[in-house]
């Protein structure tokens, strides 16, 4: 239809984020909103719409406001969300009753954190420590038995405080007998998604992570890295402001593992907010804003990996090769200014490293034959 398109409105007032967002779905029956809502520092509400201009103008009007015809040039954004932390867990603690004597289990003792918006956080410990209990909270999937779970301070239990997050479980187990697409259209359907902007975000979230190719096959015929990367897709296709992913490269063969952390580092770029579990410490170690570690329930640690595994006043320096006698030049002169080197280790290639660059070759020779 030659007078259904995509367009950007603007309207005075101030939107709260993605609890505006939940409200749409229930009066934009006709048409797609995109979820980017935007307060402008001028006092105007930034909306991206798609549907005749006619459906918009109704949709702004059951929400009381009209279309400001002034334009968006050279007008500083002020994202509403930057404001509040994009998860706050407040001295949470959940127990679980196990058995007919009603022993109860703590999963999770006392915990506080709070995961600031734009930034990729790790959930780090041993299996038992509380990682998946603490992710279900958030989720709004179990409540807590004592203490308080926010998404942009909305209490997580509520549907709206969910609206805009992205979930990957440890071991997702989709329907089998649909296709990878269709997987993905089911969820983004869930997600509010309709039409046009349903078929391009389901095609762009294949493309993010390397499925179009099989993106025809059915979720039965996957392998489990297979599976691993559909479910990141399903994740990312209402284009959520919060992932929250559960061991997201678990199965996940090593270059698929790169090509994976690039993609949530590419996401962090745009501002996405991302929580991530994983046991392979050194992609954590090079992923992530801050960490926190968990046993046993309770916190034991967070902040930044630099700062949790400095080592005093003692540094580290990478050079190329040396031969012995460069190496005794090099003890000498450190000697004469009060210093010493402790150890000496050849340098080389991390094995991942390795890895990745091998078969990057063998790819890129696969495609220029």
């Amino acid at each position: 239809m030659s007078n259904v398109h995509h367009e950007t409105v603007f309207y005075s007032g101030h939107v709260q984020g993605v609890g505006f967002r939940y409200a749409t779905m229930e009066v934009a029956r006709e048409f797609d909103v995109s979820g980017y809502v935007k307060n402008l520092a001028d006092g105007r509400v930034q909306v991206e719409a798609e549907g005749s201009a006619k459906e918009i103008a109704a949709f702004l009007a059951a929400h009381g406001h009209a279309v400001d015809p002034r334009a968006a040039v050279a007008v500083p954004v002020y994202d509403s969300m930057s404001a509040a932390p994009a998860i706050t867990l407040r001295g949470v603690t959940k127990d679980f009753v196990i058995g007919l004597r009603g022993v109860r289990l703590r999963a999770v003792d006392s915990l506080s954190l709070e995961i600031q918006s734009g930034e990729i956080f790790g959930l780090l410990g041993p299996n038992g420590c509380g990682k998946s209990t603490s992710i279900k909270l958030v989720l709004g999937f179990i409540a807590p038995t004592a203490g308080n779970v926010e998404i942009r301070g909305i209490p997580s239990h509520r549907p709206e405080a969910r609206a805009s997050v992205g979930y990957l479980p440890e071991s997702p187990d989709f329907y089998r007998f649909l296709s990878g697409r269709e997987l993905v259209a089911f969820y983004g359907r869930l997600s509010g998604l309709a039409g046009a902007h349903l078929k391009s975000s389901v095609q762009a979230a294949l493309e993010s992570v390397d499925m179009e190719f099989a993106a025809d096959r059915k979720v039965g015929t996957y392998s489990k890295g297979m599976l691993q990367r559909i479910g990141l897709a399903q994740a990312m296709v209402h284009d959520p402001e919060i992932l929250i992913l559960d061991e997201p490269t678990a199965g996940v063969d090593p270059v698929a593992a790169a090509s994976i952390s690039k993609l949530l580092l590419k996401l962090k770029s745009r501002g996405k907010t991302i929580v991530i579990t994983s046991h392979l410490l050194t992609q954590m170690d090079e992923l992530c804003d801050r960490v926190a570690i968990l046993n046993q329930g309770r916190l034991l640690a967070h902040g930044r990996p630099t700062e949790l595994v400095a080592d005093g006043d003692n540094g580290a320096l990478r050079v190329g090769p040396m031969n012995p006698g460069e190496r005794e030049e090099l003890d000498r002169w450190l000697i004469s200014r009060g210093h010493s080197a402790t150890t000496f280790n050849a340098a080389r290639p991390r094995l991942d490293e390795l890895f990745a660059a091998h078969f990057s070759v063998a790819a890129d020779e696969k495609k220029s034959g």
